[in-house]
Order: C-alpha cells, then sequence, then structure tokens
C-alpha cells in the first residue's frame, strides 16, 4: 500500500488544512495517522489517489513524501506485535511507521512502513492482506 507522509510545523487546522485539500480534489483519505513532537506534526496517509495527492498537497506548499507500507492482519492478543517486530528485527530491518486501521477484538490490522518493504513483505508473508481484503 502507497503511502504519504508529511512532516509540517504544528498549528490550529493543519489537518482541516490538509484534509480541505484533498476533498477538494475528490481524494478520499482510506487512514490517517497523525503525531505531535517537538512542535512538528508527522501526518501519514493513505488515499484512494496517492499520485494525485501527492500533487495537489505539493501544489499547496507541502513537503510530501512517499513510501510504501505492508497491511498485516494478526491475533488480537499479547504478545503478537511482538512475534511480528522481532521477525523484522532479526532480519536487520528497520520499521519506521506502524499504525492500526482496524481492531475488533479477535483481529488487529495494522499498516507498517519499512526501510525494506519488499523483504517485509516476504518475512510477513502469512500475515499479509490486501488492501482489497476486508479489514
Amino acid at each position: 500500500m502507497k503511502v504519504l507522509t508529511i512532516v509540517a510545523d504544528d498549528k490550529v487546522g493543519l489537518l482541516a488544512d490538509i484534509s480541505y485539500i484533498l476533498s477538494k480534489s475528490r481524494i478520499n483519505i482510506d487512514s490517517v495517522n497523525v503525531d505531535v513532537t517537538s512542535g512538528k506534526a508527522i501526518i501519514t496517509l493513505n488515499l484512494s489517489d496517492v499520485v494525485k495527492g501527492k500533487s495537489v498537497l505539493e501544489a499547496s506548499g507541502y513537503s510530501v513524501e512517499g513510501g510504501e507500507s505492508v497491511v498485516v492482519k494478526m491475533s488480537d492478543q499479547p504478545g503478537e506485535l511482538s512475534r511480528i517486530t522481532a521477525m523484522l528485527s532479526k532480519d536487520g530491518i528497520n520499521i519506521e511507521n506502524v499504525h492500526t486501521l482496524s481492531k475488533d477484538g479477535k483481529n488487529t490490522v495494522l499498516s507498517i512502513r519499512t526501510d525494506k518493504p519488499k523483504r517485509t513483505a516476504v518475512i510477513l508473508k502469512d500475515y499479509l492482506i490486501t488492501k482489497e481484503s476486508t479489514y
């Protein structure tokens, strides 16, 4: 799954502005993750049209980075995240971003972005789901 990351100075209305720009261009936000640290907002977006989204956000003055994430489904129980992250760590893969897409008490679906997305997909093949799968 392609994702976009924006790092911007944190300010009131930042997410409102970004979501307005995307909606005006008829781009749907499939998932969003926002963190603020040291005065910076780090916004990770999964969009219906990543290429167009990157273009309109950059045209509006935002610095946007693209990346690839894998979507995994795991049991919602203690130790599952540890199991998956240990598999990646053992192979020397650096995790850059993780966010929860859904959770229903039985399963948790995560988007995981790493420095080696193709290798990550191979290692986590038993956990992978596609975007078309039901979360």
